[in-house]
Order: structure tokens, then C-alpha cells, then sequence
């Protein structure tokens, strides 16, 4: 079989990896690979803590994808023969004002309805899970089920593998899927997956995000958990890789493609609440202020799932991008391989084509004189 693959980020290569070992003839088309959110994400695996109110539906799919990760690192690993940074390792959710206890519980109780292990904690305890928290610090929660990885490495392991796996990766943007010489096409564009809606309605949207990376020094201490906290109604990630880096984050806005790194109050205020939390924070190197852009739906969940019989949508990862490869990429090879997984019914990439459709049907007049409805531009389907 003959497989293409549109879009060379994290979740492409992955697919296009679990395709060749199955046997496949696959290509990837990507003029920049790993341009897009792969190599600027924070790299949490985290099935409790990135849970939010409307999107229980992930719920389920992303706790098999976290459970998924460590034999999928250890494979990665010795398929590349690169390491991938992944840390076993916890998040601690603290907040440091009682203005914030608010806000905490009301995310403990969703966490809990993930059915993962979360354990509430008293400001000591907080600190004996992390010792480098703030004594500021009022109430916590840990999970214990959260992991975290390096994005940049698993990108760089992941072209080494499709590559010793025989997959031919070309420099080429691809502006028609139909003019690609495959049986089965995959669109992983991410953010530019919306590019190619003359036939479906693909809604979606950049949503930009700044990034800090910053490097303890000598024998800096660093938090050996990934912290995670509410700073006077602020949120904010710390994410440590073994190699002594600090990745500071959790600013989210909708500018389209803006490469601009912001303003330097938005970069002081990422570095304020990080240092709120962990005050060590303020004797590291800032070595990097980046952006990136999560690929949006309008409801927050993926679009997993065929367009058509010849076409498999695996975009809109939004901010679990990192989280979902592996799951993703299982689900996907099963989809080119003529399989119809169970887990992937809430993530029909179709499904706001279908609502689009039958609110044309609602809205027409009933009668043989009503013009029909015109089929909305990409810009009216991405509003």
C-alpha cells in the first residue's frame, strides 16, 4: 500500500513510522518539518491536569495514550537511537494566594472525574514533593499519573526512526491532496490543515502560545516535578528536562500567525508567576523566548477520522499534541489498514460538516422558491 502523509510534525512522523513498520509504502510531503507547535511545546504528558470542563470526551483517549508513552519512548528509543527526554515523573498543581484555593478545588474535582489518582496536599506536603516550591505556597494537589517528555528530542527521534523505517520524506508543499499519487493520504498539517478544505469544512485555527526556556547553571537546583500553579488568578507550567532546562509557559491567545515573541511585560509576567511558585527560578539563564501555534477546533477535541475513503484526518491536537502521539498514531495505522476503532467516535473529523448541514436544512424556508444555501467559505467555517 502505497501511503502519503501530509505534514512532517510529531504526530505525522509518528503515523508515518507505525505505517512503514506495518508494511506500507510511505512518503511524507513537508517543506519545514517540525515548524509547526512539535518543537515549541512544553512536552506534558499529563491526563489529569491538561482535563478540562467541556472535553471529557478526550478523557478516556488520552489517559490510553499517557499509559502508552513509556514502551513507546523505550521503542522510539531504540528505533532512533536517541534519547527522548521522557520523565516518570509527577505535577504538582499548587497555588501560592487563598484567592486561588478557589479555582484549585474547582479543577481537583474534575481532575478526580478522570478516575487517575490525585492526592490533595497541605502546603508541607506540597514541599516535600517539591522542595523547591515557595513557602507562599497555600494548598496543592499531586498526580501522580502525569509525565512529562522533551518535544524537540522526541521530533529529532522520531525523523531518524521514519527514515531507518524507509520512508521518503520530500521537501514539497502539497496544495491539492487529490493530485497525490497514494492509496491512502493522511492530512497531519496541523494549523495548516484547514488549507485544504475545498471539499470538507476543516475548522482549524492557530492558537499562539510564548514559551521561556531557561537553563539552571553549575549545580543549580532544579524542581524535580512538573509544577504547575495558580499565581493571583494566573496560570502557569514549569516543565524540567534532565539536561538542566526550564521550560516556562502557559500564555494562550488568537492573533492568526503571529510570529512575534510579545512584549516584554508578557515575558516579565511568564517569569513573575513562575517565580511566585519556584523562587529559584529568578537565578536561571533565559536562554529562549519562542512561539508556537496549537492547531483548534471549535470544541477543542482532535479530528481523527476518515474525510473519506481515501483521505484520514489527524489534526487539531490543540494542547495534548505531544500527549496523543502514540494513541494517534495506533489509531490512524488502524484506519489506513481498513480497521474503524471504537475511540475515535467522538473525534469525527466530519462532524461539524454534519452540523453545518443540518443547520442549512433548519434554517431554509420550506418551500420550492427558497435559493439554497451557499456552502461556506474557509473563512466562515473557521469563525
Amino acid at each position: 500500500m502505497r501511503v502519503a502523509v501530509v505534514g512532517a510534525g510529531s504526530i505525522g512522523l509518528a503515523v508515518a513510522w507505525r505505517a512503514a513498520e506495518a508494511g506500507a509504502k510511505v512518503v511524507v510531503h513537508d517543506p519545514e518539518p517540525g515548524s509547526g507547535a512539535s518543537r515549541v511545546a512544553a512536552g506534558m504528558i499529563a491526563p489529569v491536569t491538561e482535563a478540562h470542563y467541556g472535553e471529557e470526551a478526550l478523557t478516556p483517549f488520552i489517559a490510553a495514550s499517557a499509559d502508552a508513552w513509556p514502551a513507546f519512548a523505550r521503542e522510539l528509543e531504540a528505533a532512533s537511537g536517541l534519547g527522548v527526554g521522557f520523565r516518570d515523573v509527577p505535577t504538582v498543581v499548587a497555588c501560592v494566594e487563598d484567592g486561588d484555593r478557589a479555582e484549585l478545588q474547582r479543577q481537583v474535582d474534575l481532575y478526580r472525574r478522570t478516575a487517575r489518582h490525585v492526592e490533595t496536599l497541605t502546603a508541607r506536603a506540597a514541599r516535600k514533593a517539591e522542595p523547591l516550591l515557595s513557602h507562599r505556597v497555600r494548598a496543592a494537589v499531586l498526580a501522580t499519573e502525569d509525565r512529562a517528555v522533551d518535544p524537540r528530542a522526541v521530533h529529532t527521534a522520531l525523523l531518524a526512526a521514519v527514515e531507518d523505517a524507509g520512508v521518503e520524506l520530500r521537501s514539497d508543499r502539497v496544495d491539492d491532496l487529490d493530485a497525490i499519487e497514494a492509496d491512502q493520504v493522511v492530512l497531519a498539517a496541523g494549523c495548516g490543515s484547514a488549507n485544504f478544505s475545498p471539499k470538507w469544512s476543516i475548522p482549524v485555527r492557530p492558537v499562539r502560545g510564548a514559551v521561556l526556556r531557561l537553563r539552571a547553571v553549575g549545580d543549580q537546583p532544579v524542581p524535580r516535578t512538573t509544577v504547575r500553579g495558580y499565581v493571583k488568578g494566573h496560570s502557569v507550567y514549569i516543565v524540567t528536562r534532565d539536561s538542566g532546562e526550564v521550560v516556562v509557559g502557559a500564555t494562550s491567545d488568537e492573533r492568526g500567525f503571529d510570529r512575534r515573541t510579545g512584549t516584554a511585560g508578557a515575558v516579565h509576567d511568564l517569569l513573575r508567576w513562575s517565580v511566585e511558585l519556584v523562587p529559584e527560578i529568578a537565578e536561571y539563564h533565559l536562554e529562549e523566548v519562542s512561539v508556537g501555534f496549537r492547531p483548534g477546533t471549535p470544541d477543542n477535541l482532535p479530528l481523527i477520522g476518515r474525510l473519506d475513503e481515501r483521505t484520514v484526518a489527524a489534526t487539531g491536537h490543540y494542547r495534548n499534541g505531544i500527549a496523543l502521539i502514540p494513541a494517534t498514531a495506533t489509531a490512524v495505522a488502524a484506519l489506513i489498514a481498513g480497521e474503524e476503532p471504537d475511540s475515535l467516535a467522538a473525534f469525527d473529523p466530519l462532524r461539524f460538516n454534519r452540523s453545518e448541514a443540518r443547520t442549512r436544512t433548519l434554517t431554509a424556508a420550506p418551500n420550492t422558491t427558497t435559493r439554497p444555501v451557499p456552502e461556506p467559505t474557509t473563512e466562515e467555517a473557521d469563525s
